[in-house]
Protein backbone atom coordinates (compact mmCIF):
# COMPACT_ATOMS: atom_id res chain seq x y z
CA UNK A 1 0.00 0.00 0.00
CA UNK A 2 3.39 2.37 1.28
CA UNK A 3 4.35 1.21 -2.37
CA UNK A 4 1.02 2.23 -4.21
CA UNK A 5 1.34 5.76 -2.61
CA UNK A 6 4.64 6.73 -3.45
CA UNK A 7 5.99 4.63 -6.14
CA UNK A 8 3.04 4.77 -8.21
CA UNK A 9 3.94 5.61 -11.81
CA UNK A 10 3.94 9.75 -12.23
CA UNK A 11 4.05 10.43 -16.22
CA UNK A 12 5.75 13.73 -16.43
CA UNK A 13 5.84 13.91 -13.04
CA UNK A 14 3.02 15.73 -13.11
CA UNK A 15 1.47 14.66 -8.88
CA UNK A 16 5.32 15.70 -7.70
CA UNK A 17 5.13 19.43 -9.38
CA UNK A 18 1.58 19.21 -8.46
CA UNK A 19 2.75 18.67 -4.43
CA UNK A 20 5.61 20.77 -4.06
CA UNK A 21 3.74 23.73 -5.59
CA UNK A 22 1.11 23.23 -3.11
CA UNK A 23 3.71 23.09 -0.26
CA UNK A 24 4.98 26.73 -1.70
CA UNK A 25 1.39 28.05 -2.18
CA UNK A 26 0.10 27.22 1.30
CA UNK A 27 3.46 28.19 2.96
CA UNK A 28 3.51 31.62 1.03
CA UNK A 29 -0.16 31.86 2.18
CA UNK A 30 0.40 31.19 5.57
CA UNK A 31 3.45 33.29 5.92
CA UNK A 32 2.00 36.22 4.13
CA UNK A 33 -1.04 36.30 7.10
CA UNK A 34 1.52 35.86 9.91
CA UNK A 35 3.71 38.59 8.50
CA UNK A 36 0.59 40.81 8.54
CA UNK A 37 0.63 40.30 12.53
CA UNK A 38 -3.23 38.27 12.33
CA UNK A 39 -3.96 35.70 15.45
CA UNK A 40 -2.83 32.30 15.12
CA UNK A 41 -6.90 31.83 14.01
CA UNK A 42 -6.32 33.53 11.19
CA UNK A 43 -3.83 31.81 9.76
CA UNK A 44 -5.12 28.95 10.21
CA UNK A 45 -8.30 29.45 8.60
CA UNK A 46 -5.82 31.23 5.50
CA UNK A 47 -3.83 28.32 5.30
CA UNK A 48 -7.26 26.04 4.76
CA UNK A 49 -8.01 28.73 2.40
CA UNK A 50 -5.30 28.41 0.32
CA UNK A 51 -4.89 24.36 0.71
CA UNK A 52 -8.90 24.39 -0.59
CA UNK A 53 -8.25 26.52 -3.36
CA UNK A 54 -5.09 24.55 -4.67
CA UNK A 55 -6.79 21.36 -3.80
CA UNK A 56 -10.45 21.79 -5.31
CA UNK A 57 -10.43 23.97 -8.13
CA UNK A 58 -10.17 21.93 -11.19
CA UNK A 59 -11.85 23.62 -14.02
CA UNK A 60 -9.80 22.70 -17.44
CA UNK A 61 -8.53 25.84 -18.68
CA UNK A 62 -6.70 28.65 -16.61
CA UNK A 63 -8.85 31.09 -17.30
CA UNK A 64 -11.71 29.44 -15.18
CA UNK A 65 -9.42 28.33 -12.55
CA UNK A 66 -8.59 32.00 -11.68
CA UNK A 67 -12.55 33.00 -12.05
CA UNK A 68 -13.30 29.92 -9.63
CA UNK A 69 -10.67 31.03 -7.55
CA UNK A 70 -11.74 34.52 -7.17
CA UNK A 71 -15.57 33.02 -6.36
CA UNK A 72 -14.30 31.17 -3.11
CA UNK A 73 -14.98 34.11 -0.92
CA UNK A 74 -18.17 34.90 -2.69
CA UNK A 75 -19.27 31.49 -0.73
CA UNK A 76 -17.01 31.17 2.26
CA UNK A 77 -17.53 35.37 3.17
CA UNK A 78 -21.60 34.26 4.53
CA UNK A 79 -20.83 30.75 5.66
CA UNK A 80 -18.18 32.09 8.03
CA UNK A 81 -20.57 34.65 8.99
CA UNK A 82 -23.78 32.26 9.35
CA UNK A 83 -21.44 29.64 11.37
CA UNK A 84 -19.79 32.18 13.72
CA UNK A 85 -23.55 33.91 14.21
CA UNK A 86 -24.89 31.29 15.14
CA UNK A 87 -21.97 29.38 17.50
CA UNK A 88 -24.48 29.97 20.50
CA UNK A 89 -27.91 28.62 19.27
CA UNK A 90 -26.75 24.60 18.52
CA UNK A 91 -30.09 24.22 16.84
CA UNK A 92 -30.51 26.60 14.72
CA UNK A 93 -26.63 25.92 13.72
CA UNK A 94 -26.86 22.38 13.33
CA UNK A 95 -30.08 23.14 10.64
CA UNK A 96 -27.79 26.00 9.06
CA UNK A 97 -24.80 23.12 9.23
CA UNK A 98 -26.85 20.35 7.88
CA UNK A 99 -28.45 23.14 4.80
CA UNK A 100 -25.03 23.89 3.90
CA UNK A 101 -24.08 20.40 3.21
CA UNK A 102 -27.14 19.73 1.00
CA UNK A 103 -26.33 22.70 -1.15
CA UNK A 104 -22.81 21.58 -1.52
CA UNK A 105 -23.03 18.63 -2.80
CA UNK A 106 -26.10 19.62 -4.28
CA UNK A 107 -23.83 22.15 -6.73
CA UNK A 108 -21.81 19.32 -8.29
CA UNK A 109 -24.29 19.62 -10.75
CA UNK A 110 -22.99 22.26 -12.22
CA UNK A 111 -19.51 20.72 -13.10
CA UNK A 112 -15.88 20.99 -11.60
CA UNK A 113 -16.76 25.11 -10.36
CA UNK A 114 -19.51 23.69 -8.40
CA UNK A 115 -17.64 21.35 -7.13
CA UNK A 116 -15.35 23.63 -5.62
CA UNK A 117 -17.29 26.18 -4.58
CA UNK A 118 -19.42 23.67 -2.49
CA UNK A 119 -16.43 21.60 -0.81
CA UNK A 120 -15.40 25.27 0.31
CA UNK A 121 -18.89 26.43 1.64
CA UNK A 122 -18.67 23.12 3.93
CA UNK A 123 -15.05 23.57 5.29
CA UNK A 124 -15.38 27.49 5.75
CA UNK A 125 -18.35 26.03 8.63
CA UNK A 126 -16.56 23.36 9.28
CA UNK A 127 -13.54 25.83 9.95
CA UNK A 128 -15.31 27.88 12.15
CA UNK A 129 -16.54 24.80 14.63
CA UNK A 130 -12.97 23.87 14.47
CA UNK A 131 -11.65 27.16 15.81
CA UNK A 132 -14.77 28.04 18.00
CA UNK A 133 -14.76 31.40 16.05
CA UNK A 134 -17.18 33.84 16.73
CA UNK A 135 -18.53 37.20 14.91
CA UNK A 136 -15.65 39.29 17.05
CA UNK A 137 -13.19 37.50 14.98
CA UNK A 138 -14.65 37.45 11.01
CA UNK A 139 -12.67 40.87 10.35
CA UNK A 140 -9.46 38.49 10.80
CA UNK A 141 -10.92 35.48 9.39
CA UNK A 142 -12.19 37.96 5.84
CA UNK A 143 -8.64 39.82 5.63
CA UNK A 144 -6.91 35.96 6.05
CA UNK A 145 -8.81 34.35 3.52
CA UNK A 146 -8.30 37.24 1.06
CA UNK A 147 -4.52 37.34 1.65
CA UNK A 148 -4.42 33.53 1.26
CA UNK A 149 -6.25 33.53 -1.79
CA UNK A 150 -4.18 35.89 -3.54
CA UNK A 151 -1.05 34.54 -2.32
CA UNK A 152 -2.01 30.65 -3.62
CA UNK A 153 -2.98 32.42 -7.02
CA UNK A 154 -0.12 34.46 -7.39
CA UNK A 155 1.77 31.25 -7.13
CA UNK A 156 -0.57 28.99 -8.86
CA UNK A 157 -1.11 31.33 -12.15
CA UNK A 158 2.34 33.28 -11.90
CA UNK A 159 5.29 31.68 -10.41
CA UNK A 160 4.20 28.08 -11.12
CA UNK A 161 1.41 27.88 -13.74
CA UNK A 162 1.63 24.44 -14.59
CA UNK A 163 -1.54 24.47 -16.86
CA UNK A 164 -0.66 27.08 -18.95
CA UNK A 165 2.03 24.59 -20.32
CA UNK A 166 0.42 21.16 -19.83
CA UNK A 167 -3.51 22.29 -19.85
CA UNK A 168 -4.92 19.70 -17.51
CA UNK A 169 -7.33 17.12 -19.86
CA UNK A 170 -11.03 17.87 -18.85
CA UNK A 171 -12.39 15.21 -16.58
CA UNK A 172 -15.62 12.90 -18.24
CA UNK A 173 -18.59 14.63 -17.92
CA UNK A 174 -21.00 13.32 -15.18
CA UNK A 175 -23.37 10.35 -16.11
CA UNK A 176 -26.87 11.68 -17.38
CA UNK A 177 -29.74 11.77 -15.15
CA UNK A 178 -32.74 13.79 -14.41
CA UNK A 179 -34.54 14.51 -10.90
CA UNK A 180 -33.69 11.85 -8.52
CA UNK A 181 -32.00 9.80 -11.58
CA UNK A 182 -29.22 12.29 -11.15
CA UNK A 183 -26.35 10.74 -9.02
CA UNK A 184 -25.58 14.41 -7.40
CA UNK A 185 -29.21 14.77 -6.46
CA UNK A 186 -29.10 11.44 -4.77
CA UNK A 187 -26.12 12.12 -3.00
CA UNK A 188 -27.18 15.46 -1.92
CA UNK A 189 -29.86 13.75 0.11
CA UNK A 190 -27.71 10.50 1.31
CA UNK A 191 -25.10 13.13 2.22
CA UNK A 192 -27.66 15.12 4.20
CA UNK A 193 -28.85 12.48 6.12
CA UNK A 194 -25.40 11.03 6.86
CA UNK A 195 -24.13 14.25 8.36
CA UNK A 196 -27.55 14.63 9.91
CA UNK A 197 -26.81 11.36 11.79
CA UNK A 198 -22.91 11.87 12.56
CA UNK A 199 -23.93 15.10 13.91
CA UNK A 200 -26.71 13.55 16.04
CA UNK A 201 -24.35 10.50 17.89
CA UNK A 202 -20.87 12.76 17.66
CA UNK A 203 -22.58 15.12 19.68
CA UNK A 204 -23.59 12.39 22.19
CA UNK A 205 -20.05 11.15 21.97
CA UNK A 206 -17.94 14.68 22.50
CA UNK A 207 -20.49 17.63 22.48
CA UNK A 208 -17.20 20.08 21.68
CA UNK A 209 -15.67 17.84 18.78
CA UNK A 210 -18.94 16.50 16.92
CA UNK A 211 -17.91 18.13 13.97
CA UNK A 212 -15.00 15.24 12.92
CA UNK A 213 -17.66 12.83 12.87
CA UNK A 214 -19.20 15.35 9.87
CA UNK A 215 -16.38 16.10 8.27
CA UNK A 216 -15.41 12.42 7.65
CA UNK A 217 -19.62 11.84 6.77
CA UNK A 218 -19.35 14.45 3.89
CA UNK A 219 -15.62 13.76 3.02
CA UNK A 220 -16.62 9.72 2.05
CA UNK A 221 -19.11 11.55 -0.23
CA UNK A 222 -16.47 13.15 -2.58
CA UNK A 223 -15.96 11.53 -6.05
CA UNK A 224 -18.09 8.81 -5.84
CA UNK A 225 -20.96 8.01 -7.51
CA UNK A 226 -22.19 4.46 -6.02
CA UNK A 227 -22.83 2.64 -2.91
CA UNK A 228 -20.12 0.48 -3.68
CA UNK A 229 -17.58 3.46 -3.64
CA UNK A 230 -18.90 4.89 -0.86
CA UNK A 231 -18.26 2.08 1.48
CA UNK A 232 -14.63 1.20 0.15
CA UNK A 233 -13.99 4.86 0.53
CA UNK A 234 -15.79 4.66 4.01
CA UNK A 235 -13.48 1.71 4.65
CA UNK A 236 -9.93 3.41 3.61
CA UNK A 237 -10.99 6.49 5.89
CA UNK A 238 -11.28 4.73 8.72
CA UNK A 239 -7.74 3.05 8.08
CA UNK A 240 -5.94 6.12 7.05
CA UNK A 241 -7.28 7.95 9.99
CA UNK A 242 -5.88 4.77 12.58
CA UNK A 243 -2.87 5.30 11.25
CA UNK A 244 -2.35 8.77 11.04
CA UNK A 245 -3.45 8.68 15.09
CA UNK A 246 -0.90 6.33 16.08
CA UNK A 247 1.97 8.64 14.14
CA UNK A 248 0.34 11.62 16.01
CA UNK A 249 0.60 10.12 19.01
CA UNK A 250 4.39 9.50 18.43
CA UNK A 251 5.80 13.11 16.31
CA UNK A 252 2.65 15.16 17.09
CA UNK A 253 2.79 14.82 20.39
CA UNK A 254 6.22 15.40 22.14
CA UNK A 255 6.83 18.67 20.09
CA UNK A 256 3.81 20.45 22.38
CA UNK A 257 2.94 22.88 19.49
CA UNK A 258 6.46 24.22 18.76
CA UNK A 259 6.47 26.67 16.32
CA UNK A 260 9.33 25.10 13.89
CA UNK A 261 9.13 22.05 13.72
CA UNK A 262 5.41 21.77 13.30
CA UNK A 263 5.91 24.11 10.52
CA UNK A 264 7.82 21.83 9.08
CA UNK A 265 6.00 18.84 9.76
CA UNK A 266 2.80 20.74 8.12
CA UNK A 267 4.70 21.30 5.36
CA UNK A 268 5.53 17.56 4.88
CA UNK A 269 1.81 16.69 5.56
CA UNK A 270 0.77 19.18 2.65
CA UNK A 271 2.97 17.45 0.25
CA UNK A 272 1.67 13.94 0.95
CA UNK A 273 -2.20 14.99 1.13
CA UNK A 274 -1.26 16.63 -2.93
CA UNK A 275 1.41 13.60 -3.65
CA UNK A 276 -0.91 10.51 -2.87
CA UNK A 277 -4.80 11.81 -3.65
CA UNK A 278 -4.62 10.67 -6.74
CA UNK A 279 -3.25 7.16 -5.94
CA UNK A 280 -4.15 6.14 -2.48
CA UNK A 281 -7.13 7.78 -0.57
CA UNK A 282 -5.86 5.59 2.82
CA UNK A 283 -2.71 7.61 2.21
CA UNK A 284 -3.96 10.53 2.08
CA UNK A 285 -6.57 10.54 4.80
CA UNK A 286 -3.02 9.71 6.91
CA UNK A 287 -1.58 13.45 5.69
CA UNK A 288 -4.38 14.69 6.76
CA UNK A 289 -4.87 13.06 10.40
CA UNK A 290 -1.27 13.93 10.99
CA UNK A 291 -1.81 17.67 10.11
CA UNK A 292 -4.50 18.11 12.25
CA UNK A 293 -3.45 16.78 15.15
CA UNK A 294 -0.01 19.55 14.36
CA UNK A 295 -3.08 22.10 14.15
CA UNK A 296 -4.23 21.05 17.64
CA UNK A 297 -0.76 20.57 18.84
CA UNK A 298 -0.18 24.97 17.76
CA UNK A 299 -3.56 25.33 19.40
CA UNK A 300 -2.49 24.06 22.86
CA UNK A 301 -5.53 21.10 22.99
CA UNK A 302 -3.19 18.43 21.89
CA UNK A 303 -3.42 15.38 24.11
CA UNK A 304 -4.11 11.40 23.70
CA UNK A 305 -7.56 11.36 24.29
CA UNK A 306 -8.37 14.06 21.96
CA UNK A 307 -6.75 11.59 18.96
CA UNK A 308 -8.81 8.84 21.06
CA UNK A 309 -11.86 10.90 20.36
CA UNK A 310 -10.71 11.73 16.70
CA UNK A 311 -10.67 8.41 15.75
CA UNK A 312 -13.87 7.24 17.38
CA UNK A 313 -15.78 10.87 15.61
CA UNK A 314 -14.11 9.30 12.54
CA UNK A 315 -16.24 5.74 13.20
CA UNK A 316 -19.33 7.64 13.40
CA UNK A 317 -18.98 9.09 10.43
CA UNK A 318 -18.18 6.49 8.38
CA UNK A 319 -21.56 4.74 9.89
CA UNK A 320 -23.59 7.48 9.25
CA UNK A 321 -22.10 7.17 5.61
CA UNK A 322 -22.96 3.41 5.28
CA UNK A 323 -26.27 3.67 6.28
CA UNK A 324 -27.05 6.78 4.26
CA UNK A 325 -26.27 4.74 1.06
CA UNK A 326 -27.46 1.76 1.89
CA UNK A 327 -30.83 3.32 2.96
CA UNK A 328 -31.77 6.71 1.16
CA UNK A 329 -31.94 6.42 -2.42
CA UNK A 330 -29.03 3.58 -3.09
CA UNK A 331 -27.14 4.07 -6.26
CA UNK A 332 -26.15 0.77 -6.92
CA UNK A 333 -22.66 -0.43 -7.68
CA UNK A 334 -24.01 -2.12 -10.89
CA UNK A 335 -26.32 0.74 -12.49
CA UNK A 336 -22.79 2.94 -11.92
CA UNK A 337 -20.23 0.70 -13.54
CA UNK A 338 -22.22 -0.54 -16.40
CA UNK A 339 -22.45 3.26 -17.87
CA UNK A 340 -18.89 3.96 -17.55
CA UNK A 341 -17.94 0.86 -19.22
CA UNK A 342 -20.30 1.68 -21.95
CA UNK A 343 -19.00 4.89 -22.59
CA UNK A 344 -15.56 3.72 -22.17
CA UNK A 345 -16.40 0.98 -25.14
CA UNK A 346 -18.07 3.78 -27.42
CA UNK A 347 -15.09 5.70 -26.57
CA UNK A 348 -12.28 2.83 -28.24
CA UNK A 349 -14.98 3.07 -31.19
CA UNK A 350 -14.24 6.58 -31.25
CA UNK A 351 -10.74 6.26 -31.39
CA UNK A 352 -10.44 3.16 -33.92
CA UNK A 353 -12.78 5.28 -36.21
CA UNK A 354 -10.65 8.34 -36.06
CA UNK A 355 -7.43 7.03 -36.28
CA UNK A 356 -8.39 5.05 -39.32
CA UNK A 357 -9.48 8.22 -40.83
CA UNK A 358 -6.28 9.43 -40.56
CA UNK A 359 -4.38 6.75 -42.15
CA UNK A 360 -7.19 7.07 -45.13
CA UNK A 361 -5.83 10.69 -45.33
CA UNK A 362 -8.18 12.82 -43.56
CA UNK A 363 -6.46 15.95 -42.09
CA UNK A 364 -9.20 16.85 -39.32
CA UNK A 365 -9.19 13.50 -38.10
CA UNK A 366 -6.96 12.93 -34.57
CA UNK A 367 -7.61 9.97 -32.36
CA UNK A 368 -5.27 11.72 -29.86
CA UNK A 369 -8.06 13.68 -27.63
CA UNK A 370 -9.70 10.47 -27.97
CA UNK A 371 -7.21 8.42 -26.37
CA UNK A 372 -6.98 11.05 -23.43
CA UNK A 373 -10.77 10.68 -22.94
CA UNK A 374 -10.34 6.71 -22.96
CA UNK A 375 -8.27 7.52 -19.65
CA UNK A 376 -9.91 9.44 -17.85
CA UNK A 377 -12.89 7.00 -18.94
CA UNK A 378 -11.19 3.76 -17.88
CA UNK A 379 -10.22 5.71 -14.63
CA UNK A 380 -13.87 6.05 -14.07
CA UNK A 381 -14.26 2.83 -14.47
CA UNK A 382 -11.49 1.54 -12.49
CA UNK A 383 -12.86 4.01 -9.12
CA UNK A 384 -16.14 1.96 -10.01
CA UNK A 385 -15.01 -1.28 -9.90
CA UNK A 386 -13.23 -0.81 -6.91
CA UNK A 387 -15.58 -2.46 -4.37
CA UNK A 388 -15.70 -5.83 -6.22
CA UNK A 389 -11.95 -6.08 -6.40
CA UNK A 390 -11.50 -4.46 -2.87
CA UNK A 391 -9.59 -7.36 -0.83
CA UNK A 392 -11.89 -7.44 1.70
CA UNK A 393 -14.54 -8.16 -1.07
CA UNK A 394 -16.20 -11.91 -0.28
CA UNK A 395 -17.53 -12.48 -3.17
CA UNK A 396 -14.62 -14.32 -5.32
CA UNK A 397 -16.90 -14.70 -8.63
CA UNK A 398 -17.85 -11.33 -8.57
CA UNK A 399 -14.11 -10.05 -8.22
CA UNK A 400 -12.69 -12.63 -10.65
CA UNK A 401 -14.86 -11.01 -13.46
CA UNK A 402 -14.26 -7.52 -12.44
CA UNK A 403 -10.78 -7.94 -12.70
CA UNK A 404 -11.47 -9.84 -16.35
CA UNK A 405 -13.08 -6.67 -17.32
CA UNK A 406 -10.44 -4.38 -15.77
CA UNK A 407 -7.67 -6.62 -17.71
CA UNK A 408 -9.22 -6.57 -20.96
CA UNK A 409 -10.33 -3.10 -21.09
CA UNK A 410 -6.69 -2.21 -20.48
CA UNK A 411 -5.86 -3.99 -23.33
CA UNK A 412 -8.48 -2.17 -25.50
CA UNK A 413 -6.53 1.16 -24.49
CA UNK A 414 -2.96 -0.54 -25.49
CA UNK A 415 -4.03 -1.38 -28.93
CA UNK A 416 -5.95 2.32 -29.39
CA UNK A 417 -3.07 3.86 -27.74
CA UNK A 418 -0.74 1.90 -30.15
CA UNK A 419 -2.99 2.58 -33.40
CA UNK A 420 -3.28 6.07 -32.44
CA UNK A 421 0.91 6.31 -32.29
CA UNK A 422 0.91 4.73 -36.31
CA UNK A 423 -1.68 7.07 -37.55
CA UNK A 424 0.53 9.81 -36.19
CA UNK A 425 3.12 8.46 -38.30
CA UNK A 426 3.06 10.59 -41.95
CA UNK A 427 5.20 7.59 -43.84
CA UNK A 428 1.89 5.35 -42.84
CA UNK A 429 0.37 3.93 -45.59
CA UNK A 430 -3.85 3.21 -45.94
CA UNK A 431 -4.74 -0.58 -46.56
CA UNK A 432 -8.20 -0.50 -47.76
CA UNK A 433 -8.71 -3.26 -45.47
CA UNK A 434 -8.97 -0.96 -42.75
CA UNK A 435 -12.26 0.25 -43.12
CA UNK A 436 -13.53 -3.47 -42.41
CA UNK A 437 -11.99 -3.90 -39.67
CA UNK A 438 -13.24 -0.68 -37.80
CA UNK A 439 -16.94 -2.08 -39.18
CA UNK A 440 -15.89 -5.22 -37.31
CA UNK A 441 -14.87 -2.90 -34.19
CA UNK A 442 -17.95 -1.05 -34.23
CA UNK A 443 -20.19 -3.98 -34.43
CA UNK A 444 -18.41 -5.60 -31.46
CA UNK A 445 -18.79 -2.01 -29.35
CA UNK A 446 -22.58 -2.10 -30.72
CA UNK A 447 -23.34 -5.62 -29.45
CA UNK A 448 -21.96 -5.02 -25.72
CA UNK A 449 -23.27 -1.39 -25.35
CA UNK A 450 -26.94 -1.51 -27.16
CA UNK A 451 -29.74 -2.27 -24.77
CA UNK A 452 -31.80 -5.64 -25.51
CA UNK A 453 -28.79 -7.27 -28.11
CA UNK A 454 -26.75 -10.47 -26.98
CA UNK A 455 -23.51 -9.87 -26.08
CA UNK A 456 -22.79 -12.69 -27.63
CA UNK A 457 -23.11 -11.29 -31.20
CA UNK A 458 -19.59 -9.66 -29.81
CA UNK A 459 -17.88 -12.71 -30.08
CA UNK A 460 -19.16 -13.31 -34.27
CA UNK A 461 -18.42 -9.61 -35.23
CA UNK A 462 -15.01 -9.39 -33.07
CA UNK A 463 -13.68 -12.55 -35.00
CA UNK A 464 -10.51 -12.22 -36.10
CA UNK A 465 -8.60 -13.90 -38.91
CA UNK A 466 -6.66 -17.17 -37.84
CA UNK A 467 -3.18 -15.24 -39.51
CA UNK A 468 -2.66 -12.04 -38.08
CA UNK A 469 -1.77 -9.03 -40.90
CA UNK A 470 1.86 -7.38 -40.99
CA UNK A 471 0.52 -4.01 -41.63
CA UNK A 472 0.91 -2.33 -38.29
CA UNK A 473 -2.47 -0.35 -38.11
CA UNK A 474 -4.51 -3.82 -38.82
CA UNK A 475 -2.33 -5.61 -36.33
CA UNK A 476 -4.09 -2.92 -33.84
CA UNK A 477 -7.51 -3.64 -34.80
CA UNK A 478 -7.81 -6.95 -34.73
CA UNK A 479 -6.36 -7.47 -31.34
CA UNK A 480 -8.76 -4.68 -30.19
CA UNK A 481 -11.69 -7.07 -32.14
CA UNK A 482 -10.06 -9.80 -30.10
CA UNK A 483 -9.82 -7.88 -26.43
CA UNK A 484 -14.14 -6.78 -27.31
CA UNK A 485 -15.00 -10.37 -27.98
CA UNK A 486 -13.68 -11.46 -24.93
CA UNK A 487 -15.42 -9.17 -23.05
CA UNK A 488 -18.53 -10.22 -24.20
CA UNK A 489 -17.81 -13.65 -21.50
CA UNK A 490 -17.46 -11.00 -18.15
CA UNK A 491 -20.00 -9.33 -18.98
CA UNK A 492 -22.79 -11.48 -20.10
CA UNK A 493 -25.31 -12.92 -17.35
CA UNK A 494 -29.09 -13.45 -17.92
CA UNK A 495 -29.60 -11.45 -13.99
CA UNK A 496 -29.79 -7.55 -14.37
CA UNK A 497 -26.46 -6.74 -12.23
CA UNK A 498 -23.84 -9.08 -14.59
CA UNK A 499 -20.83 -7.94 -12.30
CA UNK A 500 -22.53 -7.43 -8.91
CA UNK A 501 -26.01 -8.49 -7.76
CA UNK A 502 -27.16 -5.35 -5.54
Amino acid sequence: MLKRAFMAPDPGLGRLRVALRAVLGVTFAVTVVQLSGLPLTASITGGLAALLALFTVGDPTVRRQVNTTALLPVVGFPVLALAAGLHGLPLVRDAAFLAVVFCGVYARRWGPRGNALGIFGFMMFFATQFLHAVPAQLPHLYTAMVMSLAAAGSVRFGFWCIERRTPPPAGPAPLAGRGLARVTTRQAFQTAFACGLALAVGQMVSDERWYWAVGTAWWIFVNTASRGETLVRGFRRVLGTLMGIATGMVVALPLHGAPAPTAALVAVCVFGIFYTAAVSYTWMMFAVTVMAGLLYGLLGVLDADLLTLRLAQTGVGAAGAALAVLLVLPVTTHATTDAWIQRALRCVHACAAEAAARLAGSETADPAPRVTELELLLGRVRLSLAPLVHPLNPFRARKDKARRVLALLDDCAREVRGLASVAADPEASHDERLAAACRHVEAAVEALTTPGKSRDAAVASAAAPEHLPAEPALAHLHDLERALAELAAPLRSTRPSPLVGA
